[in-house]
């Protein structure tokens, strides 16, 4: 499984309208409804809310990586948002937060989902990635750059 797998081009919002972080959670989980990957969209943004309360997915350089494993799960999925007003995120490094990636998956395999974060964390942990993907517009774009740049790492196994 790649990372692409689960981040559909439909998945990606560019930009994301929201200045407040629950409002962004929001907004990333409408992109994902009538997907069949979830059936109660309330209850999954308050389980990305109650994972944010734990600590913060304000990862630094300007990336947030809200996430949660809810039981009414499907399917792994990823959307990302994109903003270039920044949002408070409560970020480690104290930054505002312009590209946002929301993970949703089953509560049954953690192992898959801590392999998913990590990729996320691996691919933005590139200065040149981040930076292009500030400048795109168009989430085939979006989706281009992560393709690309995911074509040198090996599959996440299952």
């Amino acid at each position: 499984m790649k990372l692409i797998d689960v981040l559909k081009m439909d998945y990606i919002k560019i930009p994301l309208h929201s200045e407040q972080k629950e409002d962004a959670i929001r907004e990333l989980i409408t992109v994902l409804e009538g997907q069949d990957i979830f059936n109660d969209s309330k209850a999954t943004f308050h389980s990305v809310i109650e994972r944010e309360k734990i600590m913060s997915t304000g990862v630094g350089r300007e990336v947030a990586i809200p996430h949660c494993k809810i039981k009414d799960c499907q399917k792994f999925a990823i959307a990302l948002g994109i903003t270039h007003k920044g949002i408070d995120f409560n970020s480690i490094d104290g930054k505002p937060v312009k590209i946002i990636f929301l993970l949703v998956g089953p509560e049954d395999n953690p192992g898959m989902h801590i392999r998913l974060l990590s990729r996320i964390s691996r691919l933005i942990a590139k200065e040149e990635l981040r930076e292009k993907l500030l400048l795109t517009s168009k989430p085939v774009d979006a989706y281009a750059l992560l393709k690309e740049e995911e074509e040198k790492y090996f599959e996440i196994v299952s």
